[in-house]
């Protein structure tokens, strides 16, 4: 009787950690891993330095922030075509997704 009740308990232990261990394997990140936030300084980086070197656009205080490739903009320019060409300039930046436009034509 006591080798059953072994058997038994041996067995309950191993289907549960069978059952634990795919509980554990989820397959999403919750938080965005180091590798996804390199890249996003990187990006963010890369369109604050050529919105910086573009003489049209480097008199505007335009705001950058990326969360997993998608770029967001943010702040007043003096035209539609500066917009434009913010918008532009970050779309053309390697490993942006979608830009998202929240900058403001001054009045």
């Amino acid at each position: 009787m006591k080798k059953r009740n072994m058997f038994i308990f041996i067995g309950c232990f191993l289907f549960l950690t069978l059952i634990a261990s795919f509980a554990a394997c989820d397959s999403k990140p919750k938080q965005e891993s180091a590798g996804e936030y390199v890249d996003d300084s990187v990006i963010t980086t890369k369109v604050k330095s050529l919105l910086a070197a573009d003489d049209f656009l480097k008199s505007f205080q335009i705001t950058v922030e990326t969360n997993k490739g998608a770029v967001q903009l943010s702040g007043s320019v003096n035209s539609q075509q500066a917009i434009d060409k913010a918008v532009t300039i970050a779309k053309g930046v390697k490993g942006v997704k979608s830009v998202k436009n929240n900058l403001n034509v001054k009045k």
